[in-house]
């Protein structure tokens, strides 16, 4: 069970100083310092697939989202697929290999440690928050106790976040996060026409062609939008 009065600490510890709830950002900020790691950043899901990065508080945490949607593999997806948290304390060699192509995009962009922690509210799944060092080492006892409590309270924040959103529709909040992804939603959608397949198969497809090319899934939406790369049924995945 979390600790409530730590729960509490953690939320007066970071109310703004306009009076607002704490947001995504301030938990995310607070859960850096608290837990002592070099960045955080929190994935919505939708089923087993990543939806958006809500926040990321620094250039690499956005690498570490971008990664794990381009892949579908690593902590945030097994955290979230699993309902359990995930660690993995040093990368760069690991006991045990989980993420081959996620591990070496990390590796490379300075993640040494990463740790994923489910994003709840009962049987409800909403995602996962991801937390990474610059350098190895497994969290303490109590850095992973805080670590849950920054979870749930972004479990609470998400869900209030959605109380006044309409129907079908995503809180402001969710809204300016997951509008990074619109991107990769366009050309999804035109990798389904111009390959006459599902909006599923076209996501499989786009993904394979940007780990064949060895770039982010992000980039090469763009460049599908933009009308430079276009997939033909010729481009079968890699692995």
């Amino acid at each position: 069970m979390l600790n409530e009065d730590r729960r509490r600490q953690l939320l007066v510890s970071i109310v703004p100083d306009d009076g607002r709830t704490a947001g995504l950002v301030e938990l995310c900020t607070a859960g850096v310092e608290l837990v002592e790691v070099s960045g955080a950043g929190i994935m919505l899901m939708t089923g087993d697939e990543p939806q958006a990065a809500l926040y990321a508080t620094n250039p690499v945490s956005e690498l570490i989202e971008e990664l794990q949607f381009t892949y579908g593999e690593g902590p945030c997806i097994d955290a979230h697929n699993h309902g359990v948290p995930v660690a993995e304390a040093d990368l760069a060699d690991p006991v045990v290999q989980r993420w081959a192509a996620f591990s070496r995009g990390a590796v490379a962009g300075g993640v040494r440690a990463v740790f994923g922690f489910p994003i709840q509210v009962g049987s409800v799944r909403l995602g996962a928050l991801n937390l990474y060092r610059n350098v190895a080492g497994p969290l303490t006892a109590t850095q992973h106790a805080d670590a849950l409590v920054v979870a749930d309270s972004s479990a609470r924040t998400i869900i209030a976040t959605q109380i006044d959103a309409a129907p079908g529709a995503l809180g402001a909040e969710l809204e300016a996060g997951t509008a990074l992804r619109l991107v990769v939603h366009q050309a999804t959608g035109m990798v389904a026409v111009q390959l006459g397949v599902g909006v599923t198969e076209a996501l499989v497809r786009l993904r394979a062609f940007a780990f064949a090319q060895s770039r982010l899934v992000a980039d090469v939406a763009a460049d599908v939008v933009a009308r430079r790369v276009r997939l033909t049924n010729d481009d079968t995945p890699h692995s």
